[in-house]
């Protein structure tokens, strides 16, 4: 490994499964001392126990990431157990698919809550100590739907149309402070989220066949597609990409 995050202190954000866990583990291997958080504590504390053992500094905090005071209490957990951060993956997100005209109030808040607030919270609790080493990296995970619209998901695209403008938004105020954020947008990818979305798209008569999942990106992605892609967003590799949008799709967004 390059040790392109050696020295650094980051955090991941849904990082006990699926891209967020690819994340955690790529970044240890390149030097990087790992905080998670997330809500599924069974996974956290496994995936923060192998990498211990395998001679990485990383530690498990527990929280909803959409609850300010849990976001607060895990980010000092870690600042306490590794020091002050200097790279925060924001990856926690979920989804909800149903035709629009059966969405209810509480689907949105939920979905917002998880997607965008969790974002604004893990963000405000980070920056002042990237702010206070001099510099940091923010990543921010968005999607293909944030600009490709999908039936039965206005919600959720909605949800990645917001991390978009978080992303810009937060490199233009911080830039002149040493802060790059940027965002990653994944295609189609082979981890539970992605699997359920593409089950519950075909249930409700939307193609996500094999054939034209295929067609739009030539295969479904891998977990560790879009951790090299944050990997590179969040390193000194990309010290002159701020505030931009890093399509992982294989040409979906292109065509």
């Amino acid at each position: 490994m390059a040790q392109r995050l050696a020295g650094k202190v980051a955090i991941v954000s849904g990082g006990a499964g699926g891209c967020g866990a690819a994340a955690v583990r790529l970044f240890a291997q390149e030097g990087a001392a790992v905080g998670i958080i997330d809500r599924d504590v069974t996974r956290g504390e496994a995936l923060a126990a192998e990498l211990v053992a395998a001679g990485h500094r990383v530690v498990f905090a527990g929280a909803n990431v959409a609850d300010g005071a849990e976001v607060r209490a895990a980010v000092a957990k870690v600042v306490a157990a590794l020091g002050p951060v200097t790279v925060l993956f924001n990856h926690a997100g979920t989804i909800v698919i149903k035709p629009f005209l059966e969405t209810e109030e509480a689907d949105w808040d939920f979905l917002f809550d998880v997607n965008v607030k969790s974002m604004y919270l893990m963000t405000r609790a980070v920056l002042p100590h990237m702010l206070e080493a001099g510099g940091g990296s923010i990543v921010c995970t968005s999607s293909i739907s944030a600009v490709y619209a999908t039936p039965m998901e206005v919600l959720y695209d909605a949800t990645k149309g917001a991390c978009h403008m978080f992303t810009r938004a937060i490199a233009v105020e911080f830039r002149d402070r040493g802060i790059r954020c940027n965002a990653v947008c994944p295609g189609f990818i082979e981890t539970p989220h992605g699997l359920r979305e593409v089950r519950e798209l075909r249930a409700l008569g939307v193609d996500v066949s094999e054939e034209a999942i295929r067609a739009a990106q030539g295969r479904m992605g891998r977990p560790e597609d879009i951790a090299r892609a944050a990997l590179y967003l969040a390193s000194d590799d990309a010290e002159f990409v701020n505030g931009a949008q890093l399509f992982v799709d294989n040409g979906f967004s292109a065509v």
